[in-house]
């Protein structure tokens, strides 16, 4: 799996499950080349949601649920992963 197709299943799967307003991903893996763990079958993204539905929850369970989402993509194919909720 590439990064592009990462990005279509991960917006594809959170847009399914939850109302979101805009959804951001960037692929941050470049940062983490030079690490120790680095494995280039594993991505390293960065999501930017911007949804009510989230921003009525507190960040531990907005974080939760994404999670929950992807479960399998982070598994498989996510090494690390950064979420922010976009609240304006």
């Amino acid at each position: 799996m590439d990064i592009n197709q990462l990005t279509e299943i991960v917006k594809k799967k959170i847009v399914k499950k939850i109302n979101v307003e805009s959804i951001v991903i960037e692929d941050k893996t470049f940062l983490h080349k030079d690490h120790k763990s680095f494995q280039k079958n594993k991505f390293h993204i960065k999501l930017i949601i911007k949804s009510d539905y989230l921003n009525n929850k507190n960040s531990i369970d907005s974080t939760k649920i994404i999670y929950k989402i992807l479960d399998e993509e982070i598994k498989e194919y996510i090494h690390s992963i950064q979420i922010l909720f976009n609240k304006t």
